[in-house]
């Protein structure tokens, strides 16, 4: 696998695929033949307060090369695709002034999308507009939506909170709603067509199940109960990105004495397992082109 990625032969290095499929160590093994810099791609890895249930990089493995955007926001604080855009810009240039490879991994489609083709402008939300739209019950959130902006809400699901949350922010924060935003030229991105290469690491279905169980049980030995109840100390509402990482409900729920310690961790798992079908299932559509490994 580690051959197919020609260390030099582009500007920068793209590894994604599904959770724990092994992108963090594959990157840091690139990293380390390229000369180059490991930079986040993963939207829960961005968490200062979710070092354990988001298998953030460890002390180890960051005294092996340089890792950028990793734990830099805080847990009470909203993090949106062009947040990470205006971040992840400002590092590559860093990296690439120093003469450095890019290698950015990660989980998060969006992310990649908005690197390699740009992102839309959109307005700056105020805080107040913010905290307003992460009060309402997540229930609540897409009938919220339909009474602001019908259209966007009759392209998005109740379940699709993030997106709610975003068209929500916009139409509040601006009058318009977020397809009118949506329509006025794109951005050009900031790693150029031609100039990167993008490996997707595609393991075996039932072997990802069984490291997916396998890592869930291994950050309850870490500490994973823990890391919530710090969370919760927090009081965050629940439709809060952090909040919503998997694992952190069922965990919740447990500390909260509605489910056991087992049920939260087979609910953990199988929410996990789910994202990671979901992940394939984008990738298939917007990654065609990379080159996939089997791993």
């Amino acid at each position: 696998m580690a051959g197919r990625v020609r260390s030099g032969a582009r500007d920068a290095v793209l590894i994604a695929g599904p959770t724990a499929s092994g992108k963090s160590a594959f990157a840091i093994f690139v990293a380390e033949r390229c000369g180059g810099v490991v930079i986040n791609a993963d939207s829960m890895q961005v968490y200062r307060d979710l070092h354990v249930l988001s298998a953030r990089p460890d002390d180890a493995d960051e005294a092996r090369v340089p890792h950028r955007l990793y734990g830099h926001v805080s847990a009470g604080q909203e993090y949106s695709t062009g947040d990470y855009l205006r971040d992840a810009s400002a590092v590559l240039a860093e990296v690439r002034a120093a003469g450095r490879v890019p290698v950015f991994v990660g989980g998060t489609g969006l992310y990649f999308r908005a690197l390699t083709e740009g992102l839309v402008a959109t307005p700056e939300v105020p805080e107040a507009v913010r905290r307003r739209v992460a009060a309402i019950p997540a229930a609540d959130l897409h009938d919220e939506l339909a009474r602001c902006d019908p259209q966007a809400a009759a392209r998005l699901g109740p379940a699709d909170v993030p997106r709610l949350m975003r068209a929500l922010e916009v139409v509040l924060a601006t009058g318009t709603p977020l397809v009118d935003w949506q329509r006025q030229a794109q951005a050009a991105p900031v790693l150029a067509q031609g100039g990167w290469e993008g490996v997707f690491l595609a393991p075996d279905r039932e072997v990802l199940s069984q490291r997916i169980n396998a890592r869930f049980n291994m950050m309850m030995d870490m500490g994973a109960l823990d890391e919530v109840r710090a969370l919760l100390a927090l009081g965050l509402p629940e439709n809060r990105g952090v909040m919503k990482a998997h694992g952190v409900p069922h965990l919740v729920a447990h500390l909260e004495g509605l489910i056991s310690r087992e049920e939260a961790i087979q609910r953990g798992q199988g929410d996990t397992r789910r994202y990671a079908k979901r992940q394939m299932t984008w990738a298939r559509k917007f990654m065609a082109d990379w080159t996939w490994c089997p791993v």
